[in-house]
């Protein structure tokens, strides 16, 4: 996980809120603590599983990373360790990756591998960590396939692991914060960066200096693998500079509206125009993919746990993203927009109905901590899903079921550490929650945040105010509108129509500093086609 480089300012912005703006899914989610002895905080890592036990490998038993190079990514944050998980039982058991060459050690230690598990083998490319004949930081070269079963059991009983790897260099897959997913019988490796040096917020020419390239590409492959060889084959690469310039984030896999299986990609860092997070997606299926900008994503930007479901019979895909790091976070029904991207402790979902429309809604339930970047879930096995692991909703009755399990990330002790980040701020936690789907049809009210899927992307700035703010709206024609802004009773207090607006993005002032501080107002906006409110407030 690579942070931003730069302090950005903070502002603030409004969601609507009430019954109006509100969904009840006809599920719950429910998170249950639990806790195994002897059992270390890792983040950033790699997981396989098998007869429901866990196979940690690589990411970091260190916090958030610091900002100064010679402290950053340090080799003795490090996870060097097999970890292997019990969590029926809660029991854990560990053994060391120096009996492995030096080549599997290094990767294998790694923070952001990406990786994939089919069958009894788990696939890891790249990974970004020490490299020991460069005397450097890089982003590794290889290709790594692990047989989890045997794994598994030799760090039980105490036997050697060394059988159980094969390691390949490949360059193709020389990638850090990006995603291996699998569609059909082809992997896919999404965005992701080779950064190669010791980190430095201040840029690749200050300091030791660093080398740092997006892959800005969608890289499918297939993977030839016998009892002799591993091999990469069918290898192709789809470019696009600007929407496909993400790292550090979400691909999860969907069905899609046509019943196919699929990705989608969201959020992510850093745009090509600001140093800031994506907002909107990219669905990616076997022919291709197509930017959802209808779309945006505001609560959970930089890679956290996530859960897909699908329910075949409303033909709707909801994807659960918990907490992680993000731009913008609720705050007693107002979305605010810090740019310095905290972490957060929002719990969201990101919806996708029968038509195709997808909508963001923040859940009622909330970490109790800064909780979730660089976490995995990792489904129980027991769950019926699709061969790519988006769970089957139908299938599921009306008691709640454990789903599976948080594993792993940061704890933060506050929102924005990074700046003042001394290594003491942050800690890998090896706290687990149980992840429970409660299936009803009188569940509690999800919030829709009406930002998500709005076509006029309306802004109100800043917010809370004490009188004076902009109205920011995006239109995709030149046309009028209209702008009124009323008190809780409905009474017009201040209005502009026939206001002639330019397709792209608008900006008009208001002035009601003649009110009283305290009130809450409504700003609506109109066109002859599409009508949208935001709450304002005086202070």
């Amino acid at each position: 996980m690579f942070l931003r480089s730069t302090l950005l300012f903070l502002s603030l912005s409004l969601t609507s809120i009430g019954t109006l703006f509100a969904q009840d899914p006809g599920f719950d989610i429910a998170l249950e603590e639990m806790e195994i002895s002897n059992l270390g905080g890792v983040q950033s890592f790699a997981w396989g599983q098998h007869d429901g036990k866990w196979l940690i490998i690589g990411g970091r038993v260190d916090g958030l990373h610091r900002r100064q190079p010679f402290a950053s990514f340090d080799v003795a944050g490090n996870n060097n360790q097999l970890i292997v998980v019990d969590p029926k039982e809660r029991r854990s058991w560990s053994a060391p990756l120096s009996s492995l060459s030096n080549s599997m050690q290094e990767q294998l230690s790694s923070t952001n591998m990406e990786f994939y598990q089919t069958g009894e083998y788990l696939y890891l490319a790249g990974g970004y960590g020490y490299n020991g004949g460069s005397n450097n930081h890089t982003t590794f070269d290889k290709f790594t396939a692990v047989k989890v079963p045997e794994v598994i059991e030799a760090v039980i009983e105490g036997k050697s692991i060394v059988p159980y790897f094969r390691q390949i260099t490949s360059d193709f897959n020389q990638i850090t914060g990006g995603h291996l997913e699998k569609i059909y019988d082809t992997y896919y490796q999404v965005g992701g960066q080779k950064f190669v040096g010791r980190y430095n917020p201040m840029g690749p020419d200050h300091g030791p200096g660093f080398k740092q390239e997006y892959t800005n590409a969608i890289r499918s492959f297939k993977i030839v693998h016998t009892d002799t060889s591993l091999l990469i084959t069918d290898r192709r690469t789809q470019y696009d500079s600007v929407n496909l310039h993400r790292r550090d984030y979400n691909v999860v896999p969907q069905i899609m509206p046509n019943g196919e299986q699929g990705l989608t990609a969201f959020s992510g860092v850093f745009r090509p125009d600001a140093d800031l997070p994506f907002l909107n997606c990219v669905n990616i299926d076997s022919g291709g993919f197509e930017v959802n900008n209808a779309f945006n994503q505001f609560y959970n930007h930089y890679h956290c746990a996530n859960v897909a479901m699908y329910s075949a019979r409303k033909n709707e895909m909801h994807n659960i993203f918990f907490g992680g790091i993000a731009q913008y976070y609720d705050s007693s029904g107002i979305l605010v927009q810090d740019n310095n991207v905290p972490f957060v402790k929002t719990i969201a979902r990101v919806t996708r109905d029968s038509k195709g429309k997808m909508s963001e809604y923040k859940l009622p339930i909330s970490f109790p901590d800064y909780l979730g970047a660089g976490a995995e879930f990792i489904p129980n096995p027991e769950i019926p899903a699709y061969p790519n692991q988006v769970v089957r909703l139908d299938e599921i009755g009306n008691d709640s079921v454990l789903l599976g399990y948080i594993f792993g990330g940061i704890r933060s002790s506050a929102k924005n550490i990074f700046f003042i980040n001394n290594g003491t701020q942050s800690t890998a936690v090896p706290v687990i929650y149980k992840v429970y789907l409660i299936n009803t049809q009188t569940g509690s009210v999800h919030e829709l945040n009406r930002h998500s899927n709005s076509p006029f992307k309306l802004n109100v700035l800043p917010n809370p105010n004490q009188g004076e703010f902009k109205i920011e709206f995006m239109l995709d024609i030149p046309q009028e509108v209209e702008v009124k802004v009323s008190d809780m009773q409905g009474k017009v207090i201040w209005e502009r129509s026939g206001i002639d607006c330019i397709s792209g993005l608008n900006s008009i002032k208001a002035d009601i500093r003649k009110l009283s501080r305290g009130g809450m107002y409504y700003v609506q906006l109109k066109t002859s086609g599409h009508e949208e409110v935001r709450k304002v407030i005086l202070r």
